[in-house]
């Protein structure tokens, strides 16, 4: 060994005692609550989807017949859907591109019966979103279009079935088809059974001859009851996260790969047979069921704002409308849209909005225009940003819009920035907005997450999330919005197709990730303002936060662990003095790659206890955990 590497040796040794003797003990955290430093956005919080990892159809949207239109249709037939002979029946299923029951829906299934009677029955089943989940005593409520090439075709019958046994759980008889197309509709009631998902819709008739259908829908009860609404379990548990806003209606989706696949808002409007479906952008077809007044709706019943997202002239694969003249007609069409959601019902599309059932305007208050416009390679955005800015602004300037990337000739009211990383780079990136212009633009940090675990997130990317929030709300005076993504993946081969998510789900249940779970802490113990603080002797895995509410007597300390060893901490607090206890939830595990499943959906929970607390108190923070500290101060 040379002198020299001896030297260095000995200084790295050194350096390493110093480090070790400098973090040694406890940390010392410092609150001062008389000393507010600035409000907490009221908004900081929110929601962001789109149609990815069969978010809507598959997910949210509680439609349980897969390619309800027979969109998906090619080689290997008609998608999700099988021939069901019984007995000596003989029935032949072809789609059929010159039948449709309306413009938007030019083609349909044809059903060529050749052989069947009140015995021997021919059909067709649908085997739902990976299976149809059913519950004991509960109604459904369906529909469907057909048509048949007589208008004594006869009824047809409608059931549910089981899978496995073929037992009927639940049937109805519709009307007789006749020569022209007409809707029929019928309510399945099961009785008591064993809840599963490994059941089908069975829909089937006992004579000869052609049978058009097409637009073939059932829904189990929804959340708050909305007609063509949303599974309860997964808006049960968004409600619990405490959003202040939906992003809508989404990123990518928002887009298309092509223009002509964007998120055409108008043809999302009125009934199901007049939406004629999209392709999203994520390699299946959307349904759009979930169209611009069932995204409102679901905003509405969760009581939180839209932060709308308007089409701004640029597609995924590279495509672009220049600014000036071939703009105009995008800039037009969002100016419709924003009638449709804030006009009364004296404007064109306010009225529009009030014939389909809705006369009262929504709130909005920011405008996205576009989405993730760093992709576009002509570098028109900063000209189009300007052509929908100068416009809106015109006709709605108390709004606040949301440029999708750093302008160079304009400040925009707010810039959306985006970061997905792992969670040693959110551990290393907890500073970035500390000593950020606040002369700039506002931030909203529309998409970001802790990407460890699939399909749905681990107790390391819940540590990096957490991490991550703590900045946020550090800096909530520059930040006013943030929202994670993706926030659903259903769990079933072929579901996902992007991992590290939210919240997974199946056709009959859903869990949460434990990072769902810091997302649920955080939001639902948040105070008005950002007091001074400051922490010594801590280590570089170490993350706090701290927010006040004076008028409920409440402060709000996070601290996040993200170490495998226990961290002590010595918490002053000045300014007011905390009750003697405080209420602490902790989210922990053993190991960072610990995570809930489908099938251990519960494995990571916040756990509730106690602590001493006062004006000045200790306390340990258990190896790799999240904490809020709930201390009333009055």
């Amino acid at each position: 060994m040379t002198a020299t590497r001896s030297l260095a040796l000995g200084l790295f040794a050194a350096t390493l005692a110093t480090a070790a003797f400098a973090q040694s003990g406890p940390a010392q955290l410092s609150i001062q609550l008389d000393k507010p430093l600035h409000p907490v956005s009221p908004m900081l919080y929110g929601l962001m989807t789109e149609e990815i990892n069969y978010s809507y159809d598959g997910g949210l949207y509680a439609e349980m017949v897969r390619n309800r239109t027979f969109q998906d249709h090619g080689f290997g037939g008609l998608a999700s859907w099988n021939l069901d002979n019984k007995g000596t029946a003989r029935g032949t299923m072809h789609y059929d591109g010159t039948e449709g029951p309306s413009e938007a829906l030019p083609g349909s299934m044809r059903l060529e019966i050749a052989s069947a009677d009140a015995a021997n029955t021919a059909g067709v089943r649908n085997e739902g979103w990976w299976g149809m989940a059913l519950q004991p005593d509960t109604t459904y409520k369906g529909s469907l279009y057909a048509k048949a090439d007589a208008d004594n075709f006869g009824p047809i019958t409608v059931s549910l079935v089981n899978d496995n046994t073929g037992a009927i759980l639940a049937t109805a008889t519709v009307g007789s088809a006749t020569t022209a197309w007409k809707q029929y509709e019928f309510t399945l009631k099961t009785a008591k059974l064993t809840p599963s998902s490994t059941n089908h819709l069975l829909i089937s008739a006992g004579h000869t001859g052609k049978l058009w259908l097409d637009l073939i829908s059932l829904f189990p009860p929804t959340y708050k009851n909305r007609e063509n609404g949303n599974r309860p379990d997964l808006m049960e548990m968004m409600a619990a996260m405490h959003s202040k806003f939906l992003r809508m209606p989404g990123g990518n989706y928002l887009e298309g790969d092509e223009i002509d696949e964007r998120f055409d808002w108008k043809t999302t409007l009125g009934p199901l047979v007049d939406r004629p479906t999209h392709r999203s952008p994520w390699n299946y077809q959307s349904s759009d069921g979930m169209g611009l007044l069932e995204f409102l709706e679901w905003t509405e019943d969760l009581k939180i704002e839209p932060v709308l997202a308007v089409f701004a002239g640029y597609a995924l694969k590279h495509d672009y409308i220049h600014p000036g003249p071939a703009l105009t007609p995008y800039v037009d069409d969002a100016l419709d849209e924003l009638e449709f959601v804030t006009g009364d019902t004296s404007t064109k599309w306010g009225a529009v909005r009030a014939k389909l059932g809705h006369p009262q305007p929504f709130p909005l208050h920011y405008v996205e225009i576009g989405n993730e416009d760093w992709f576009d390679r002509s570098g028109s955005y900063e000209g189009r940003y300007a052509q929908f800015y100068k416009a809106i602004k015109a006709k709605y300037p108390q709004l606040q819009l949301i440029a999708t990337m750093p302008l160079k000739r304009m400040k925009p009211d707010v810039q959306d920035d985006h970061y997905y990383k792992n969670a040693d780079e959110f551990f290393n990136f907890v500073k970035h907005y500390d000593d950020a212009d606040r002369n700039g633009p506002k931030i909203f940090v529309g998409e970001w997450a802790t990407r460890e675990g699939s399909p749905t997130t681990n107790l390391g990317a819940a540590l990096g999330d957490a991490a991550w929030m703590t900045a946020m709300e550090r800096n909530s005076d520059l930040i006013v919005m943030s929202s994670y993504a993706p926030l659903f993946v259903n769990v079933n081969p072929g579901g996902m197709q992007w991992q590290s998510d939210l919240i997974g789900y199946d056709a009959s249940s859903a869990y949460g990730s434990p990072g769902y779970y810091a997302q649920v802490l955080f939001g639902q113990h948040l105070g008005t303002s950002v007091p001074a603080s400051s922490i010594a002797n801590a280590g570089d895995r170490l993350f706090y936060s701290i927010t006040n509410d004076p008028a409920k007597g409440v402060a709000y300390l996070k601290l996040v662990n993200a170490t495998s060893t226990p961290q002590p901490i010595e918490t002053a607090i000045t300014g007011a003095t905390p009750g003697s206890t405080a209420t602490v939830y902790t989210l922990t595990g053993h190991t960072t790659a610990e995570t809930n499943s489908i099938t251990d959906p519960k494995r990571i929970v916040p756990v509730k206890s106690t602590i001493k607390t006062g004006a000045k108190f200790s306390h340990t923070i258990p190896p790799y955990s999240i904490q809020v500290v709930v201390m009333e101060t009055k």
